[in-house]
């Protein structure tokens, strides 16, 4: 894909059926991870803004498939985050079930971003999220986020346990990320146009 105006964002949907999903053949980024890794803040720090994709004051406000239109040719998509302990079973259940049909939807993305906290080690639900990428046939990549809270000395050791757990292969970009500070907004803006 030839280059975007990231600065031309607009909210379009908010999914909260899978009827309300969009169908079109434009292409679509879809931005996976846990409640609390920043999906929304890295969303953010993409385009230049502080509150365009909305930042909840708890983990886990992300309820519905929120569709954004950048340069009225490329969706990003903030999906609902996973593994969220506070929420009701039943909630859990409608979130998982919205999943469900938003993956099994054959034009629902083009290419996965799959955030991981850069100062953890990946959950199973984040290795879950990593295999349904590479079962369904999708690139994805992944963005360590959270970075400037690791000292230098840390990053690689970090770097290659999130490469290992996730079982990453050489081609899969694993991208250094900060929504505080900047670090690989650029990167992962190139990784995303060179995939598409």
């Amino acid at each position: 894909m030839t280059e975007l105006n990231w600065n031309r964002a607009e909210f379009v949907r908010s999914a909260a059926a899978p009827g309300q999903f969009i169908r079109s053949t434009q292409k679509k980024v879809a931005f996976a991870g846990r409640s609390n890794v920043g999906k929304s803040s890295v969303i953010n720090r993409l385009l230049n803004r502080k509150q365009f994709a909305r930042v909840g004051s708890e983990p886990g406000k992300t309820v519905h498939v929120n569709y954004f239109l950048i340069d009225g040719r490329l969706y990003l998509i903030d999906l609902p985050g996973y593994g969220f302990a506070r929420v009701s079973q039943t909630e859990k259940d409608r979130w998982a079930g919205l999943m469900e049909a938003f993956f099994t939807g054959e034009d629902s993305c083009d290419l996965g971003v799959l955030i991981v906290d850069a100062r953890h080690r990946p959950t199973g639900d984040d290795c879950r999220m990593a295999d349904f990428f590479r079962d369904s046939g999708r690139d994805f990549l992944v963005v360590a986020n959270k970075t400037d809270k690791l000292k230098k000395s840390e990053r690689e050791a970090w770097l290659r346990l999130i490469r290992e757990t996730l079982m990453l292969t050489e081609e899969t970009a694993l991208i250094p990320f900060s929504a505080e500070n900047g670090e690989g907004r650029e990167e992962l803006l190139r990784s995303i146009l060179e995939r598409l």
